[in-house]
């Protein structure tokens, strides 16, 4: 079996995420129906997490083993029944045991580049579970509600433009293509005719899409955002990629969303915040000396961003 980084960047987000399965799902099956004399069998007793399912070599595989095998699964096979998924469970750990028993027998784990996948998957495990632990508790619903009023309840909807465009390299294309569609010419097919930016013109007729102000470069949105519903740009606007000419399609107010319905995308947000102020926190912790790679000279302290000499944020991108 191959582990890829990607393969610990999702065991890192499981990690995060919060799921459980109680021992008590892999409960003794019931009793058999009882003698008409008995109304009802006897309920399930829960079995011991550290009970052994299987051995291999020896070497046991535990009820544990087992319920932690099934929270890295997907969740739809989750779902499944436990007397379905639990020897299908037992049947894949006792095949990777086996594997890692041939594996060492063959010395594999103590080549080169095992042992360094080996050692990288041991400190992301310790990386992660210390992340886990600082981010884990901050994950309340009452974080996730006040994120949602601060930024989703608490600000006024939001309008937003659906709208397309023609770019051109030079003023005077850009009025030949306005003279053009004057006359009566089709946006959609002059677009694909003549516009630069190929990635909407020729497969969506300079379509753009609903966009919000803030989405778009500013002199693009402070141009469309001025026009109504059916306008045309009578003059060109100029931006850093050239001359546009625009048509609003339509416009819209954006309704509030539901908490409901951005709370998965808050609760990513609150992670992503939450891992920032963790790594904060550990950097602050400890003494990071830089060293130029070339000269094997120490290198100065890089000051914090948004400090004096320290390197300007990146602009966001439009």
């Amino acid at each position: 079996m191959r582990f890829t980084k990607q393969a610990f960047a999702l065991a890192a987000t499981a990690l995060l995420a919060s799921t459980a399965f109680s021992a008590s799902s892999f409960a003794a099956p019931a009793a058999p129906a009882a003698a008409p004399a008995t109304p009802t069998a006897p309920p399930a007793k829960p079995v011991d997490p550290n009970a052994v399912v299987a051995t291999v070599n020896g070497e046991k595989i535990t009820v544990s083993d087992v319920q932690d095998a099934l929270s890295n699964m997907p969740p739809q096979m989750r779902q499944l029944p436990p007397n379905l998924i639990f020897p299908m469970l037992v049947n894949q750990l006792a095949d990777q045991k086996a594997i890692q028993i041939v594996a060492r027998k063959e010395g594999l784990d103590k080549t080169p580049d095992v042992k360094k996948m080996m050692d990288a998957a041991s400190i992301n495990a310790l990386q992660n579970a210390w992340l886990s632990k600082q981010v884990t508790p901050q994950l309340t619903d009452t974080a996730i509600e006040q994120y949602y009023q601060q930024n989703y309840a608490g600000k006024p909807p939001e309008q937003e433009v659906h709208a397309r465009h023609i770019l051109v390299k030079t003023e005077a294309e850009a009025n030949d293509v306005i003279k053009k569609l004057k006359a009566g010419a089709d946006f959609g097919k002059l677009a694909a005719e003549v516009s630069t930016d190929t990635g909407s013109a020729k497969q969506n007729g300079g379509d753009l899409g609903w966009f919000k102000k803030e989405d778009m470069i500013p002199a693009f949105s402070t141009a469309a955002f001025a026009m109504k519903k059916g306008d045309i740009s009578s003059t060109p606007v100029k931006s850093q990629y050239g001359y546009h000419v625009i048509q609003v399609l339509d416009t819209r107010t954006d309704p509030v969303p539901s908490l409901d319905s951005v709370k998965d995308k808050i609760r990513q947000a609150l992670i992503q915040k939450y891992v920032r102020e963790a790594v904060g926190k550990a950097t602050s912790d400890v003494k990071i000396v830089r060293f130029d790679p070339s000269t094997g000279k120490q290198l100065p302290d890089a000051p914090p961003p948004g400090t004096p000499g320290a390197a300007p944020a990146a602009p966001a991108k439009k």
